[in-house]
């Protein structure tokens, strides 16, 4: 799991979702593009109650963690929206403030 301080939180009143989310830069992971989820609704990070949703292939697909379907039916649908933004910044082609630049609401 990737350290919280090199994860960006995107509250709801960035994002549009219910939830918070974290995304990162791939950095040494060796798993695919994915965003983890706070599973409770707000403006809150628990990092003991996360879900992580796969960025690709779409849909996005659940792949750690419980998460309510309507929680995920929302994130997903952000992810899609959001897709390209979120791999460049995985991928360390745009840094935190564009990929903030870069994100749409739901």
């Amino acid at each position: 799991m990737e350290a919280p301080f090199e994860m960006a939180n995107l509250y709801p009143r960035r994002t549009g979702l219910s939830v918070t989310v974290w995304v990162s830069p791939r950095g040494n992971a060796r798993h695919a593009a994915r965003i983890k989820v706070c599973r409770k609704p707000g403006e809150s990070m628990d990092p003991s109650d996360l879900a992580s949703v796969r960025i690709e292939p779409d849909p996005p697909v659940l792949i750690d963690g419980p998460l309510a379907p309507e929680i995920l039916a929302e994130v997903a649908g952000w992810i899609t929206l959001n897709r390209a933004a979120l791999l460049d910044y995985w991928k360390g082609a745009i840094d935190t403030m564009d990929l903030n630049d870069c994100l749409q609401k739901v």
